[in-house]
């Protein structure tokens, strides 16, 4: 099956060369302008893989990562002129998957893609023991990848989900933030380890009943986190 892209940028002439180079790759890439039509196509959920500039008309890119991420695991590259720490750390905060700064060059977009689809892969994949993991209310669904709180569900991104599930099938064991990243996202994840410190906030502000003080995901100072349950 070829893997299908969905590019969401308004600079036509980007939009092409990369099509162009995808294709020549035996990729499927469809195209959306602005942010608006973007997002519908997005909501049809016939792609593998979207690359999503940060300016675009209509709807910003920020937006539009964030408004996916309500209904969608798909995998997300945000593409931007920016090369700001703060925007790309935005990026991730909303929802995206890695980031490439406006100029770059084919083959490394291509790589990053191939990084990313391999490591949605290994996270859709089901786990060899079990199909549930519960503790102090706290519930995931290994299976349908679905988190839930005292019943209600919780919308998860797919790195928050795979965050929690390594913590609590470890309670107890700190986890140093470079083993969070290699073990969440990948050894050949270009980011640094801020990147974690934004998904465990993230993740505390969805599943925490006050975040500043955790119940489930702990800080061990100077050191990582983990996952501990009073009682």
């Amino acid at each position: 099956m070829a893997v299908k892209v969905l590019i969401v940028d308004d600079e036509k002439l980007i939009v092409k060369g990369i099509k162009f180079s995808l294709e020549q790759d035996g990729m499927e890439v469809d195209c959306a302008y602005d942010g608006e039509e973007g997002l519908e196509m997005a909501e049809k959920g016939e792609h593998d893989i979207i690359l999503l500039d940060l300016m675009l008309p209509k709807i910003g890119g920020y937006e539009v990562c964030q408004r996916i991420r309500e209904f969608s695991k798909t995998p997300i590259i945000m593409l931007t002129a920016k090369g700001e720490d703060m925007d790309k750390i935005l990026g991730l905060e909303y929802g995206a998957d890695d980031y490439m700064t406006k100029p770059f060059n084919i083959l490394e977009l291509k790589a990053r893609i191939k990084a990313v689809m391999r490591r949605s892969h290994s996270e859709s994949r089901e786990p060899a023991s079990g199909d549930r993991l519960s503790a102090g209310g706290l519930s995931l669904d290994l299976k349908g990848h679905r988190t839930f709180k005292m019943g209600n569900e919780i919308s998860l991104t797919a790195k928050e989900f795979e965050m929690l599930r390594l913590l609590m099938e470890n309670p107890g064991k700190v986890y140093t933030r470079s083993d969070l990243l290699t073990s969440v996202w990948g050894e050949d994840f270009p980011g640094d380890e801020r990147t974690v410190d934004v998904h465990v906030r993230r993740l505390r502000e969805k599943i925490e009943s006050d975040a500043g003080n955790p119940e489930y995901v702990h800080t061990k100072w100077g050191i990582g986190y983990y996952f501990h349950v009073q009682g």
